[in-house]
This record gives C-alpha cells, structure tokens and sequence, in this order.
C-alpha cells in the first residue's frame, strides 16, 4: 500500500512539475525571439527613431496605442485590426477614435514580414513600439518581455475604457479589474507628461465642470485662461464630422514632447490638463506618490519602467493560443470575427 501510494504521489508531482514547466516555458521572456528572429528589436527600434525625427509626438502616440490594446481583451493586438463588413472593431469606439501611429506599426509589420514572415506577433510590434518611443522621447530603455500572440476578435462592444473624466476611485476600479493597483495607475499617468490632448476630453473643466456651469475651481487661473483661448465652449461640426483642436498636453514644461517627471508638479500646482491628472493632488496615498515622483525622478522612471511591464503582461496570449497575424490589420482567417461581432450600443 505504501508503494502503491509514494508512486501515486511522484506521479503527482512530476505531472505537476511538468504543468509548472509547461507554463513557464510558455510565459513571455526576454529576447523570446533571439533564434527565430533576432533583429527584431533593432528593426522596430530603427522603425520608431525614423518615425520620431519626423514627429516628436510619436511616443505619446504608441503608448496611448499600447495602453488601449491591454485594456480591451488584453494585450493581444486588437485594437490594430480594421473593420469588415460584417464586424465593427474595437477602433471604432469613441475612445479609439483619436489613437493614432497605426501607420508605425504597419512599416514595423511590413519590415518584419520581409524579415521573417509569420514570426513576430503585432502584440509585441506594439509592445516593442511603445517601449522605443518612450526610451527615446527621454524615459527608461528597459528589458521588455516577449512572446505574447496575437488575438482574432475586436469588435467595438468590447471597448471599455478608463475615462479622463474620472475619480481616482473610478481609475483605480478600471485598473483593478486587469490586474493593475494605486501605484501603476499612479505612476502610468505619468505619460501625461507629453504629447497632445484634444479638448474634448477635458472641455467641461473649462466651462461646465460636473454641470455647475462654472470652471473646475480647482485648475490653476492662468491654465485655465490658457486653455480656454485654445478651446472654445462648443465644439464646431461641419459636414457631421467635429472640429476638435488639439493643445499640449503638458502645459508646465517648455519640452512638450519630452517624457518626464512633470505631470506631477502640474497635479501638485492645480495645472494638470485632464482631471484624472489632477486628481491625483486630492487623494492621501496618489498625493504622497505624486510628491515623491515630482521630488525623486529616478524613482519615478523606475517604477514607470516596472508599470509598462506589468501593463503589458495584461491578458497575454502565449503558445499556441491566438495566432500570429502576416498582417496586422487583419486577421489570418478572416471570418474569425464573425460569429462574435455585435453591432450593438456599448453597455
């Protein structure tokens, strides 16, 4: 009996070593592709610095793309695939409606493909891609874990996103549910550091702040004048398409597009643009770290650089899971999507 029981439990154990195994092997690692495609990280790397030296708001561009693709089904390249005729994709929801860079992404694919075909998922183009606009609009170059693949649905119904309007309360809800906390939303807000905003994520700060038909009292004078100049109260529609004007992002530093501890010091002076930005001011834990990342940018780098990860990691697929799409606009098989498109109201 006794054998009979120590050979029923090292079976145990060896299956579950190899289970263990099994999915460490197939997690995402370091230079996954230094064997089947080792001059990856160079092409995108190359793909992007082109790309910024034509336009500095690259960077913020990829990272917005980054950071909406994670948050919808995971970071599986979702929010890369076009519409069909018979799907509504992801892209499509107004929240996705001003990401841009997608044409970065396709030269990326397009090198790549040339490269080695049927290798390198667009999860990890875009992943790679955000990490390299960062590095180069002056954040931490850190070592990106790879391997993730590619997803086969996107459709516009499952494109909910964290609002600019929100409380810290409302974000931290948001992030939670993938996995992220206080110190990853706290810090990946950060990025606001650089790039363009349009006004109409953060207008009714301007004029109607949570229907009080008055200015958020909270947002430094001259800001707010600033930004009113740059946003009128109504925003123009012609030929049903709306006229939307873009400012900085940044309206503190004299390097808009460089990445940087400086969203922080406008939270801290009532100067930050969106109101989840300023938020952070308000609350106990977000003030304190604000404080210290305005304080100690070293700290902050870091920890950016440990959140992008994280970030990253959301909802991967890996192993045979997915696939790898030859194009990153389209699935391999294009029927994929069909039989889960939903062409109704988003909940």
């Amino acid at each position: 009996m006794w054998k009979l029981l120590s050979m029923a439990t090292l079976y145990l154990l060896i299956t579950l070593l190899l289970a263990h195994s099994a999915t460490t092997a197939l997690s995402l690692q370091v230079h996954f592709y230094s064997e089947s495609c080792p001059r990856v990280e160079i092409i995108v790397q190359q793909v992007v610095q082109r790309h910024f030296q034509q336009d500095p708001s690259v960077p913020a561009g990829l990272l917005r793309l980054h950071f909406h693709d994670c948050f919808v089904r995971g970071c599986d390249g979702s929010v890369l695939i076009d519409s069909t005729d018979d799907n509504i994709a992801e892209k499509e929801a107004p929240p996705n409606l001003t990401l841009r860079t997608y044409d970065v992404i396709d030269e990326i694919n397009t090198e790549l493909e040339k490269e080695c075909s049927g290798v390198v998922s667009c999860a990890d183009m875009l992943a790679l891609a955000a990490r390299d606009g960062v590095a180069l609009a002056g954040g931490p170059a850190y070592a990106l874990p790879t391997g993730r693949r590619d997803g086969t649905v996107s459709t516009l119904a499952d494109a909910h996103l964290p609002s600019p309007s929100f409380s810290v309360d409302q974000a931290l809800a948001a992030f939670q549910s993938v996995n992220l906390d206080l110190v990853d939303l706290t810090t990946l807000l950060g990025a606001h550091s650089m790039g363009l905003c349009h006004c109409g994520f953060f207008i009714d700060r301007l004029y109607d702040y949570k229907g009080s038909g008055s200015p958020d009292p909270t947002m430094e004078p001259n800001v707010l004048n600033t930004l009113q100049q740059k946003c009128p109260p109504h925003l123009v529609t012609i030929d049903n398409i709306t006229e939307d004007s873009i400012v900085f992002m940044n309206q503190v530093s004299s390097t808009p597009f460089h990445f940087d501890n400086s969203l922080y010091h406008a939270s801290l002076n009532e100067k930050a643009v969106l109101q989840i930005d300023q938020e952070l001011a308000f609350t106990d834990v977000t003030s304190k770290l604000a404080a210290q990342y305005a304080n100690n940018p070293g700290t902050f780098l870091n920890q950016f650089a440990k959140s992008m990860i994280k970030l990253g990691s959301i909802g991967v697929l890996t192993g045979q899971e997915g696939e790898i799409r030859l194009n990153c606009r389209v699935v391999n098989n294009a029927t994929s999507n069909s039989s889960t498109a939903n062409f109704g109201p988003e909940n």
